[in-house]
């Protein structure tokens, strides 16, 4: 029984896809060498745009050429300066993937909280500090409400700014408390004592303008009964 016209050779390099090992294919079925050397000078051209990350070495013009060697079954045969061989990729072994070996100490925190609560500890400024610890409570509100329906008290935030920073970190809580400084939509209080100091200064320059009228009303008034 013949074999079916539609069985598909295994991929030798599954990174290049099917089409790629279609060109080899047909390439080392060229029996002019010249011929042969011109497209496989081409084949590596696109599988350097197909595996980019291989320019990051400096022997990665060989190493594409031995990937095209592979991908023929050790059959190619063109004018290349280099020494053709699969040994090196047959015998490469896969890099480890170093997976984090610390976890969060709060999940529904995550790392880059930690990461905040470590840089905050290092401002030396009060003021500086403050605004970090209100700053990085406001984010670990949100992300615990994102993370759990259920609320959370300010105490209890302030509390794990603490442990995080281990002691280096905290305030006041009756004072972030009253000014709801925890909350995303709510500014700290000195914005807010400017935005009242603003606002009692129009209305200052109102009432000075208004009283600046009323005088000149009555004197018009008065020269008028003269």
């Amino acid at each position: 029984m013949e074999a079916s016209t539609t069985f598909k050779q295994d991929l030798l390099l599954r990174e290049y896809g099917r089409n790629v090992q279609d060109l080899v294919n047909y390439i080392t079925n060229v029996q002019d060498r010249a011929e042969r050397t011109r497209l496989s000078q081409l084949l590596i051209n696109l599988m350097a745009k197909l595996n980019p990350q291989l320019r990051e070495s400096q022997d990665y013009q060989q190493k594409l050429w031995n990937h095209l060697y592979v991908m023929s079954g050790s059959t190619l045969d063109v004018d290349v300066p280099f020494t053709l061989s699969a040994m090196e990729y047959l015998n490469d072994k896969p890099q480890k993937i170093e997976y984090p070996l610390d976890t969060p100490s709060y999940k529904h925190y995550g790392k880059n909280v930690e990461l905040l609560v470590e840089r905050a500890t290092e401002l030396e400024d009060d003021q500086e500090r403050e605004a970090a610890i209100i700053s990085i409570g406001k984010l670990m509100k949100t992300l615990y409400r994102s993370y759990n329906k259920d609320s959370i008290t300010d105490g209890v935030i302030l509390g794990d700014i603490r442990q995080l920073s281990k002691g280096k970190l905290d305030m006041d809580l009756a004072y972030i408390e009253k000014n709801n400084l925890f909350e995303s939509n709510v500014r700290p209080q000195q914005d807010n004592l400017n935005q009242r100091s603003q606002q009692q200064s129009r209305s200052d320059s109102s009432s000075r303008d208004n009283n600046r009228v009323r005088k000149n009303t009555r004197s018009s008034s008065n020269q008028r009964n003269k």
